[in-house]
């Protein structure tokens, strides 16, 4: 399938930008396929793919980010802090349940410990294997819901002591998403909504599958469609949707250098932009608030990648060089795939 380029602005660079896009596009196999750069403002943008092209644009469908939605909890978590309504040394379990009895560890474990994957909590909760595995390659997710994330949040028996170790877990940011809304009595999607998405004008971006026609369709290795994510109870860890459009704008909001839309945010996007943490042999990989952060010839880049049963994101940015890439693809991660290499790659070795 031939490629399409797009440029949304003259400017100088821009066709190199194109050029090298077009490069990056060729060590990618997938059946759709968006590569999303954006300099100082100035946006290229590159689709392709192996799959025909359908009604609506590539750069305009809606993509399953599942990972790298985490980005969008961390900085509404940010705001939320801003704004005085919670704070990140709040107890989870005091905002979910105050009183019900939990075991010490699960007592101690707070916001910043949620966020930061630094709580203890497994990756996922143990019970959740049994019943997704009959369903793994469709609907892992659907059949958990909210109610039992909380549940087995408040019984869990965390592995580590609260802020000693830092491990990856979706578990940990779901029960952040579900402890915001009971700390502010309003539900993740309209939170997230009202203090995020509505501010940084990001129209495309949800939480929900859209109208028919609207959404990239997955694949697994094969080729083969799979259906919408249902991300069950655990939408703050996984569930955004947004076109590589809405994810530029997202990103050059995180850059700096410019005013974001509500004024309000540009103190919390500073916060998630700050080192807090250190870990690994010789403590060498440092994070953020809500993004990994590692060094680039070019400045410090901050990125999130994430994957879904079909689909592929990833969203970083070079703070100060005005440097913003985010690239989608519809096939599903396998151990030799070149998608996430690729697109950091261009973060971390684009002049």
């Amino acid at each position: 399938m031939t490629d399409v380029t797009a440029i949304r602005a003259a400017a100088p660079g821009v066709p190199a930008t194109a050029r090298l896009l077009a490069e990056a596009a060729r060590a990618v196999d997938a059946p759709d396929l968006v590569l999303a750069v954006s300099r100082d403002g100035v946006r290229t943008v590159h689709t392709g793919g192996s799959a025909e092209p359908g009604p609506v644009p590539r750069d305009r469908l809606a993509y399953e980010l599942g990972s790298a939605s985490k980005p969008y909890a961390g900085l509404l978590l940010a705001r939320l802090v801003a704004q005085g309504r919670v704070r990140y040394e709040d107890r989870a379990a005091d905002l979910l349940a105050p009183g019900f009895p939990v075991h010490p560890a699960v007592r101690r474990i707070t916001l910043r410990h949620l966020v930061t994957h630094t709580s203890g909590l497994p990756g996922l909760p143990a019970d959740f294997y049994p019943q997704a595995v009959p369903r793994w390659s469709t609907d892992p997710y659907g059949g958990y819901p909210a109610d039992r994330v909380v549940r087995s949040f408040l019984r869990a028996r965390p592995r580590h002591r609260p802020g000693t170790r830092w491990r990856y877990s979706n578990f940990a940011v779901s029960v952040l998403g579900h402890t915001l809304a009971a700390a502010t009595g309003t539900p993740w999607e309209v939170l997230l909504h009202q203090q995020i998405l509505a501010p940084l004008g990001l129209e495309a971006t949800r939480v929900r599958p859209g109208p028919d026609g609207t959404d990239a369709v997955g694949h697994r290795r094969d080729g083969t469609p799979v259906p919408a994510l249902d991300t069950g109870g655990f939408t703050a860890a996984g569930a955004v949707r947004a076109t590589p459009l809405d994810l530029l704008t997202f990103l050059e909001a995180h850059v700096g250098g410019a005013e974001p839309m509500d004024p309000s945010l540009a103190g919390p996007l500073v916060e998630v932009r700050r080192p807090v943490l250190r870990r690994g042999r010789r403590h060498a990989h440092t994070h953020t608030l809500t993004w990994f952060h590692h060094p680039s010839p070019y400045g410090p880049v901050l990125f999130h990648a994430g994957a879904t049963l079909g689909q592929q994101a990833f969203l970083g940015f070079r703070p100060g060089s005005g440097l913003a890439v985010a690239a989608t693809a519809t096939r599903r991660v396998h151990r030799a795939d070149t998608f996430v290499a690729t697109a950091y790659g261009l973060l971390t070795e684009t002049p």
